[in-house]
């Protein structure tokens, strides 16, 4: 796998290689390794067992303390949480918003956008269905034109395409950093600078890639970044976060507000607060934002380059090995991947697949057409059987996926 990406290629040489002992410490501290063979990393990782013990430990206090006094007690804590996740992705903490998930983070974003009939929508073939959904609703009720950049043979976004595209309707450029059913990488970067230079609003979905590869707001020129935590970030399963660009968040209408919306409220008027927080709404669960805070740290402590290679090697390892049965097909194409393997078995079902991996302790998805409808419908695909890999995982646990496949590829011939 080629480890292409932003980052300059000196930054990895003078990388702190990943030894078999920190592999082992990740796992002796991630209780699922020791009973699963997690393959769903981009689904849901295994969560660090620290990440578990906050949440279970803020509610077991909040249940004989209450809910108000213990978010006073941790209100330090709470706020913190958003400046490591500035840090993350190279961010300023006013510019954070948390959410639930990344679907409500996009979704506040691009339904917050001040759209005009007939202005243009710019995006890639590897959109989650989440995002063509509002795409669809946008075309449908506001009279927003959606363009789609295929990729080219290669596999590749084709740059050359995008920049064709662009009109003066042009209004937003939203694009998918890493989908959901293939392995492809889209050139974040690339495409920010196009967007900067046209000054078009740039919306990237983070979804896949936080916590999987480095990202940094900056290097990718993005206004707007969406993010889930439940992902390859190993945070808890609803929590998420929205970046907003400080120069574009009063651009954006807000669809909710509360008394945390503002800094000021009279009788006849009210004054929206100055930071990305006017995205959120007072009521959230303290424990699982803890808990996302607990696993920024953990990613930042171990170095999301370093995690970075380390989902690299273990990808095209998984790839190298796949394409070597007979009877197996690997689908990720392009100059750009990473550590999401899309493959499917002949003359089995995708979803059967799953079902007879899952019996081996072995966890894997299943990715739908209606996932990555343009993906998909082009290269004639209905499922592919998704195995993402993750720091943790290991050469032995790819061997043994790779072992069962054979075995059933066998058993079916």
């Amino acid at each position: 796998m080629k480890l292409w990406f932003y980052f300059v290629h000196q930054k990895i040489r003078n990388m702190k290689p990943v030894t078999s002992q920190e592999i082992q410490q990740w796992r002796d501290a991630t209780a699922g390794t020791m009973e699963k063979i997690h393959f769903n990393n981009a689904g849901a990782s295994l969560p660090p067992d620290m990440v578990t013990d906050t949440c279970i430990a803020y509610l077991r206090e909040e249940a004989r303390c209450g809910g108000y006094e213990m978010a006073d007690k941790y209100k330090e804590q709470l706020n913190h949480v958003y400046t490591l996740v500035a840090r993350l992705i190279n961010a300023r903490p006013d510019e954070v918003a948390l959410t639930e998930n990344a679907s409500m983070a996009w979704g506040l974003a691009f339904n917050g956008i001040a759209f005009e009939a007939g202005d243009e929508v710019i995006t890639s073939e590897l959109e989650y269905v989440t995002n063509v959904l509002s795409f669809l609703q946008a075309q449908q009720t506001r009279g927003v034109i959606i363009r789609v950049i295929p990729h080219d043979e290669q596999g590749c976004f084709s740059l050359p395409a995008l920049e064709e595209a662009i009109s003066p309707r042009t209004k937003c450029i939203a694009i998918t950093h890493i989908a959901s059913t293939t392995g492809v990488v889209n050139p974040v970067a690339a495409i920010g600078k196009i967007a900067r230079k046209h000054n078009i609003l740039y919306l990237v979905d983070a979804c896949q890639s936080v916590g999987h590869a480095p990202v940094d707001v900056e290097a990718m020129h993005c206004d707007i970044l969406t993010v889930t935590g439940r992902k390859y970030l190993r945070a808890p399963r609803g929590t998420g976060f929205l970046y907003v660009r400080k120069e574009r968040q009063a651009a954006l209408k807000l669809f909710l507000m509360d008394g945390f919306t503002v800094e000021w409220v009279s009788e006849q008027d009210y004054r929206i607060r100055s930071d990305a927080r006017r995205f959120e709404l007072y009521e959230k669960n303290k424990a699982l934002i803890l808990g996302l805070g607990k696993a920024v740290e953990y990613a930042l402590q171990i170095g999301v380059d370093r995690i970075w290679e380390r989902i690299g090697h273990l990808a095209g390892l998984l790839r190298q090995r796949l394409a070597a049965i007979d009877g197996i097909t690997v689908h990720d194409h392009g100059e750009a991947l990473c550590g999401i393997v899309t493959f499917s078995v002949d003359g089995i079902d995708s979803v059967r697949v799953k079902s007879m991996l899952s019996e081996k302790n072995i966890n894997v998805s299943v990715g739908k057409a209606v996932s990555t409808l343009y993906y998909m419908n082009r290269r004639q695909l209905t499922s592919i059987v998704r195995a993402s890999v993750h720091y943790y995982n290991t050469e032995e646990e790819i061997a043994v996926l790779c072992g069962v496949l054979k075995e059933m590829v066998l058993a079916y011939a």
